[in-house]
């Protein structure tokens, strides 16, 4: 490990030593059932005529459903994160910054999860597994890669940034939207700012170890599991819709794909991971 990545972790965990478990940071009592979670810019059907013209309490009723299935790949992506990480803290052991570093993220993804978990019983939503969509290949090279490899640290970046730019569209819109969904969002953005950090500083030092001939192979693949990342989290199965109270999810979802709106504002999502991999070419496009 270079001397700026052991700067780095030093660094990321004397700032995680003041853990605050997310669960005793919520005000559940301020979590609206009956406002918005989302606001409406970040909602897959915004701009869409025929979804604009529906009664406001249907398109807040989709508002939640889609924010629930945000941090159902929320919960997807630290299952995936834990299960590595765990796997990993053998090789760490004669490294104690680093197996410090790898349990403080432990401790941290697991109280997302928890925190997630929590808002899903509280919401009372009926919404059931058919619901959402795991990207088969992104979980393979989520759970299989070499864990120091470098298509590994690009799969993480992606996993992390993508998300991460819709939790801080979100706090943009803090007036907009239930004070729980607010507090949930930003507990889980400032832990989520160390992880990225730890994430682009190994992407970086994964780079060196044969990185110019091998990533020459990999853009078909990380394009693939680019495409299913920015899918699973920003356009919603036709059985969300429905479970929304939206007759014909198929139909729905088929507006959403082809909303200009939404292209923009997932492109406005995306935007600073494909710039920041296309420094390393490796270049991205969902579309």
């Amino acid at each position: 490990m270079g001397q700026d990545a052991t700067a780095l972790i030093e660094q990321l965990n004397r700032s995680s030593v003041p853990y605050a478990d997310p669960l005793a940071r919520i005000d559940w009592a301020s979590l609206d059932l009956n406002g918005w979670w989302l606001p409406q810019e970040a909602v897959s059907l915004h701009g869409v005529a025929e979804f604009d013209a529906l009664p406001e309490v249907q398109r807040i009723r989709l508002s939640q459903f889609e924010f629930v299935n945000f941090i159902e790949k929320a919960l997807w992506l630290e299952g995936i994160f834990m299960e590595r990480i765990s796997r990993a803290l053998a090789d760490s052991l004669g490294d104690p910054a680093a197996t410090t570093y790898r349990l403080h993220e432990l401790r941290e993804e697991a109280g997302h999860s928890l925190m997630f978990l929590d808002l899903i019983r509280r919401s009372g939503l009926p919404i059931g597994p058919e619901a959402f969509e795991r990207p088969k290949l992104a979980t393979w090279v989520g759970r299989f890669a070499p864990y120091g490899s470098a298509a590994f640290w690009v799969a993480v970046l992606i996993g992390e940034q993508v998300p991460d730019q819709m939790n801080r569209f979100i706090r943009k819109h803090r007036s907009e939207i239930s004070p729980a969904i607010y507090d949930i969002i930003t507990a889980h953005a400032i832990d989520e700012a160390r992880h990225i950090a730890h994430a682009r500083e190994t992407f970086k030092g994964s780079m060196h170890r044969g990185w110019s001939m091998l990533m020459r192979l990999y853009p078909p693949l990380l394009n693939r599991i680019f495409r299913q990342f920015v899918g699973a989290f920003y356009f919603p199965t036709p059985s969300l819709y429905e479970m929304a109270g939206l007759d014909n999810g198929a139909h729905w979802r088929k507006l959403a794909h082809s909303n200009p709106q939404r292209t923009a504002f997932v492109d406005r999502c995306v935007a600073s991971t494909v710039k920041q991999l296309a420094s390393h070419d490796v270049n991205l496009n969902w579309h």
